[in-house]
């Protein structure tokens, strides 16, 4: 086993961490006999010889090796070798807009040649995933499919032999990777998709197994998006139910392995965990990938959804929850029913099911306002989770949430909805020795009642030392102070103020004096440490104090020069921006600053043209300059769009121009900052201020037309 790779001059390769002299141990790790070492082996080669998809000169070398122990029988977990090589060579080059953002100059560059050679190599050895198919090990049979897919250079005869072997196959799972391995075909090579459609539509009406039916129904979408039945919604609904009934309980645990401190270790336990006690756990991924097809048609989406969370079978109510999360992030939607039935998971047994009812509540903010009654009963008399884990029902003020997780997330949820009775249980939650940061963050929308919050904020932060971690500590609780106007903690923030460490010492100072600014005339006793910092070197502190001593006296004879004094050429766009963000709050009473601030209109920084544009219309009324700028940078940049529109929407008829712009964003299903497979916390919540704004706008503008 493994010829010649003593032969190999591998400490001349290279991978991830530098030479490839340590290849060999790995690759023969692969082939041992002891299933810890085995996994640590793959965890290796993932880690280093195709660290992040990459592939090196070093991963080249393995092909041939790895290509042998996938035909030697007696090398065990080759079903993980088989999924290695597909994703060593199954790189699609078009698609990579990665490979072609690499410079060459750059010592980690890979060719692309690289990836190339690797599908190059690997397709010349594919034949011996053909018999692969039939393999007794069932973890072999299930990886084949999708290597033989997307290497093998016969697309039409791996087709048929991945037919046929759906005539003889019983394991559900490999039956489900059959499927897909055809409708990967079907995607891959134009000339086989007609046929490959029909046969999978077919299929999905004439196979007897409801999860097979479902799987071909998929696959179908996906291949003929344009093509989905009208009555998808039923049809899936019904495959479900009959899954459910048919099935004949939780999944057999799989055989124990040697725990191992490696990533491949850590994530087949959580994807163990995940599937654990559910018959059907495959069901999800095949929904996902009916949601991916369906893609703009949310209507039919949620209701699949709907469907789902309405299900007995837990497994499928928590599956339901995690695409609707990617559902809402994405589109735009009535969601207002999914949203009540997720929070009524809150309220299950099971633990991973309220675990994820909670994880998608907090990111909903003002869409989560109908679970809001849910979150209450959740968080005063829900269910208990013991030490143990097991679930039950417990009732009384004091039930809810022992794990603090648990009840913080539903909290965060209620709070971020701006659902007043948050209050209270923040009130209750800041008595306790650490408090979540988002928490702290989540103070902002919940009106006049959260001022009950500021003694305990202020007494928060008199406790927190002025050391080099008091920025990560302090700048929390100065947001909430100046959320809920706690102009009485006026002391406990100078404090802060003037005992900020050198450590971020900037940062401290303008979160403070941020805070100092909310308080407005109540911060009279600060005026001189906001005048002092007038005269700051960082932008960033100098125009707050501007702004805080503006908020305090009123007095602009100080205030404008030392704003002005960063509009001036060769300043940085973050310095410019701070004036004239500035400038811009301060409004009308700072007009005089308007040719100050003209020049950031042509900047070549986006950021500081959208600022200077919304300034200059802040303090001169000017919406004849600073419109087209705006509609500008709203084209150019869709992240620019909220700063755009909150503008527009105090122009309003002097923006009537900018009329068919806000109608067109008010008529996408999409949301403006949707990014596939990536997301930010506040992303849904920032479209849906966006969505506010352009009402409002539209609403101003149709208004000055009368």
């Amino acid at each position: 086993m493994l010829t010649g790779i003593e032969e190999v001059d591998w400490a001349s390769l290279g991978h991830a961490y530098g030479p490839a002299d340590d290849v060999p141990e790995l690759l023969r790790g692969l082939a041992s006999a002891d299933p810890a070492e085995r996994e640590t082996a793959l965890d290796g080669m993932y880690g280093a010889v195709h660290h992040q998809g990459d592939v090196y000169d070093s991963t080249l070398a393995c092909i041939p090796f790895l290509l042998e122990l996938v035909a030697d029988p007696g090398v065990q977990d080759r079903g993980c070798i088989v999924e290695l090589l597909t994703s060593i060579g199954g790189i699609e080059l078009d698609d990579d807009e990665e490979l072609d953002e690499l410079d060459p100059e750059d010592e980690e560059f890979i060719p692309a040649a690289n990836y190339a050679m690797a599908a190059a190599a690997i397709a010349a050895g594919a034949d011996v995933f053909l018999g692969l198919v039939s393999d007794p090990d069932p973890e072999v049979r299930l990886a084949a499919p999708c290597a033989l897919a997307s290497l093998h250079p016969e697309p039409a005869r791996v087709l048929g032999l991945l037919r046929e072997r759906l005539t003889v196959e019983r394991d559900t799972e490999v039956r489900l990777a059959l499927v897909a391995a055809v409708g990967r075909i079907a995607l891959r090579h134009a000339s086989l998709r007609a046929e490959t459609v029909d046969w999978l539509g077919w299929l999905a009406r004439a196979a007897q197994d409801p999860g097979l039916r479902l799987a071909a129904l998929a696959q179908r979408a996906r291949c003929a998006p344009a093509d989905i039945p009208d009555d998808i919604v039923p049809w899936v609904t019904g495959l479900l139910e009959e899954i459910r009934t048919s099935a004949q309980g939780p999944i057999a645990a799989g055989a124990e392995r040697a725990a191992t401190p490696t990533l491949i270790g850590q994530v087949r336990e959580l994807l163990e965990e995940h599937a654990a006690g559910r018959p059907a756990p495959w069901t999800e991924e095949l929904l996902r990938t009916l949601h991916a097809a369906l893609d703009d048609r949310v209507d039919d989406r949620i209701a699949l959804i709907v469907a789902q969370l309405r299900s007995p079978d837990w497994g499928q109510r928590s599956d339901a929850i995690w695409l609707c999360g990617g559902l809402i992030r994405i589109w735009r939607g009535r969601y207002e029913e999914v949203v009540r039935l997720v929070g009524a998971q809150l309220h299950d047994p099971e633990p991973r099911l309220r675990e994820a009812a909670t994880s998608l509540l907090e990111r909903l903010f003002e869409l989560g306002a109908p679970a809001a009654d849910a979150l209450v009963t959740r968080l005063t008399t829900g269910p208990v989770v013991g030490p143990g884990g097991g679930g039950g029902h417990g009732g009384g003020g004091q039930g809810g949430f022992v794990g603090r997780s648990g009840r913080d997330g539903a909290l965060l949820a209620l709070a971020r909805a701006g659902d007043t009775r948050a209050v209270p249980l923040l009130a209750r939650a800041l008595e306790e020795r650490e408090v979540r940061r988002e928490l702290l963050y989540a103070m902002d929308g919940l009106g006049p009642s959260a001022a009950m919050l500021a003694p305990l904020l202020r007494r928060r932060l008199a406790e927190v030392e002025l050391d080099e971690r008091l920025y990560d500590r302090a700048a929390p609780l100065l947001y909430a102070l100046a959320a809920v106007r706690g102009n009485q903690a006026v002391p406990e923030v100078l404090r802060v103020l003037r005992g900020a460490p050198s450590n971020r010492r900037d940062w401290v100072r303008e979160a403070a004096l941020r805070t100092l600014a909310s308080f407005g005339p109540a911060a009279q006793e600060a005026v001189p440490e906001m005048r002092r910092l007038l005269a700051a070197e960082s932008a960033a502190v100098a125009t707050t104090a501007a702004r805080a001593l503006w908020a305090a006296e009123g007095d602009l004879g100080e205030v404008l020069p030392a704003l002005e004094r960063w509009l001036r050429p060769g300043a940085s766009g973050a310095d410019w921006c701070a004036a004239a963000q500035a400038l811009g709050e301060i409004g009308p009473a700072a007009a005089v600053t308007a040719p100050a601030l003209r020049p950031g209109l042509a900047s070549r920084d986006l950021w500081v043209r959208v600022r200077s544009a919304a300034a200059l219309w802040r303090v001169s009324g000017d919406a004849a300059t600073a419109l087209p700028v705006l509609l500008a940078a709203w084209e150019e940049n869709r992240h620019a769009r909220v700063d755009v529109a909150e503008c527009l929407a105090e122009m309003g008829p002097a923006a009537s121009e900018a009329q068919l712009v806000i109608f067109t964003e008010l008529t996408r299903r999409r949301r403006h900052n949707a990014r596939e497979g990536a997301s930010g916390s506040h992303d849904i919540h920032l479209d849906e201020k966006l969505l506010t704004l352009c009402r409002a706008a539209l609403a101003r503008m149709e208004r000055g037309a009368l």
